[in-house]
């Protein structure tokens, strides 16, 4: 079983990216299994029912989500609507939350579980990770692949996660700071781990907005207005994990960026 996972999709053309080079990455790596990350869709922050739509068209399978996800309010209207498989950090606290941190889904006869949780250094207070994984495990199916989408800032929590989670998961896959790393590899040939799987959207702007509020921030360190670099050149960053269906984990993991400086994926 292969798995594709995309980076953040950030803003409109983000989503643009997504339906010109999904299809074609689809095409050369025929995952079984293709998950995007959707929580910048919308303007940056937040997701709306035309954006899963449109990354739903373009080839996913499941939309995952972050600290992001409840920016655009529209999402209560079809967070919860059993047809549409769209994730939310598992760890937010209480009973009543709306929407699923989990998503179970069938390949090749074989259950797999999607699963989004957020970190918690240096970004808003969610339940513990580590303690939430201890609580959600065990109540999935032992015979089953379980892909993590784990949002987070800072590398040191996510490699810690990965470790925590080896021999639990079959993948551990960093999102949210939008820069794809180097190290990808395969924990005790079970887990699949990346840092960061990067960002889809303008690769001439910073992190996918415009580059002059960024800078402006930080020359005065007084707060400014983000905006999507709507008028930048396309990057998508994704990779692919082999999964060995007899044992559930990962056998390898594979990192990529498409953009105006790196085109090599679309050629070989």
């Amino acid at each position: 079983m292969k798995i594709l996972f995309v980076g953040d999709v950030v803003g409109n053309i983000g989503l643009k990216t997504v339906e010109t080079y999904l299809p074609q990455i689809k095409q050369k790596v025929k995952p079984q299994l293709t998950i995007v990350n959707g929580e910048n869709a919308n303007g940056g922050k937040g997701i709306k029912v035309d954006d899963y739509q449109r990354i739903q068209v373009a080839g996913a399978d499941v939309v995952s989500g972050g600290n992001h996800s409840w920016d655009k309010r529209e999402i209560l209207d079809f967070i919860d609507d059993p047809k549409k498989n769209i994730l939310r950090p598992y760890n937010f606290s209480g009973d009543n939350v709306p929407g699923r941190g989990v998503i179970e889904k069938k390949v090749n006869q074989k259950k797999v579980y999607i699963i989004n949780m957020q970190g918690t250094a240096l970004m808003q207070p969610l339940d513990n990770p580590f303690l939430a994984f201890d609580k959600l495990l065990p109540t999935l199916d032992k015979d089953a692949v379980k892909f993590v989408d784990f949002h987070a800032e800072t590398t040191s929590e996510k490699i810690a996660t990965a470790k925590y989670l080896t021999g639990r998961v079959a993948a551990v896959v960093g999102t949210h700071t939008h820069v794809q790393t180097n190290d990808a590899r395969v924990f005790d040939k079970k887990t699949a781990y990346l840092t960061d799987v990067g960002m889809t959207g303008s690769y001439d702007g910073i992190l996918g907005v415009k580059d002059e509020p960024i800078i402006t921030r930080f020359l005065t360190q007084r707060p400014t207005k983000f905006d999507v670099d709507e008028d930048g050149r396309m990057q998508i960053g994704f990779c692919v994990i082999d999964i060995n269906d007899q044992t559930n984990y990962a056998r390898s993991i594979k990192n990529y960026v498409i953009s105006p400086d790196n085109q090599s994926f679309l050629t070989f």
